[in-house]
């Protein structure tokens, strides 16, 4: 049994229950436990698999949120360095499942965070266990 953390960056509470719904129902059907933290926003999600990596308590991570474009330039940065802070972290070996979603509108956003709809949350989620498996086969 796997131990994952769930970090998610709580901008949009209503989006995030449904990601969180989503990804707890997908790591409790595969028995495997789970702990949640919150950070303000998603450039904080790789910093904080960084710190909770260094605690060896986790086997993987699923890593949730919601940037909807606004009218600067501050989508694009956030979206980005997020992205690629989770992606440099997986090139280090550790697994990450990606649920942070990048949307034009909130409609957009409800329907990937939706677990009646897309389940993006489900879908990070099994993304991090599918890798964990990986790397303990290989």
């Amino acid at each position: 049994m796997a131990n994952i953390l769930i970090v998610e960056a709580r901008f949009y509470d209503h989006l995030n229950d449904m990601l969180l719904a989503g990804a707890r129902a997908a790591i409790e059907a595969a028995e495997h436990s789970h702990e949640t933290v919150t950070v303000p926003g998603a450039l904080e999600v790789p910093g904080a698999i960084v710190l909770a990596e260094e605690t060896a308590r986790y086997d993987a991570y699923v890593a949730l949120g919601v940037v909807i474009r606004g009218e600067t330039y501050h989508f694009e940065i956030v979206s980005n360095e997020s992205a690629r802070g989770i992606m440099a972290l997986t090139m280090d070996g550790i697994p990450i499942g990606n649920g942070i979603l990048t949307t034009e509108d909130e409609a957009q956003a409800i329907r990937r965070a939706d677990p009646a709809q897309l389940n993006k949350g489900g879908g990070a989620a099994e993304a991090a266990m599918a890798m964990l498996a990986l790397k303990q086969r290989l």
